[in-house]
């Protein structure tokens, strides 16, 4: 498994911070891997709700299929998967003084099968990743709020 981790300073109140980031088809606008995100059930956002995300990494297309299985005032979990992996999103939020939040924002990668062997060779490109999530990210959540 590669679990990467970034802490990262939110332009928003916690509460907001918290809004903007539980609709998980938002990635389109701070996740560079994301190419479509589309929410497959419907009413509030809640434990149990469904996307479809589809991502591109490392030359190839996937599609995982995430679950919100957490959702707390400060506590959002989001459990991807598909045939070749198990992706959680795990984000912790901290009111900050002033109008920020931090984001303590958690990703683990467990692959499974054939992909596991690649699983050492990945590393790199998750924590390439990660840096562009959490330069991306402030500055979408900034232009939402507009």
């Amino acid at each position: 498994m590669i679990v990467v981790e970034r802490m990262v300073a939110l332009p928003a109140p916690l509460d907001e911070a918290v809004s903007y980031l539980q609709d998980f088809r938002r990635t389109e606008e701070w996740d560079p891997g994301t190419v479509c995100c589309v929410r497959i059930d419907e009413g509030p956002v809640r434990p149990g709700a469904v996307w479809r995300n589809t991502s591109h990494f490392r030359g190839r297309t996937t599609e995982l299929m995430y679950v919100l299985e957490v959702r707390e005032p400060t506590h959002l979990v989001f459990i991807g998967t598909n045939k070749s992996v198990t992706a959680t999103d795990d984000m912790r939020f901290e009111a900050r003084s002033g109008d920020g939040t931090l984001l303590r924002y958690q990703a683990s990668f467990r692959f499974k099968g054939l992909a596991r062997l690649a699983t050492p060779f990945m590393r790199t490109e998750l924590e390439a990743l990660a840096d562009k999530v959490a330069q991306r990210l402030p500055s979408a959540l900034a232009e939402h709020r507009h």
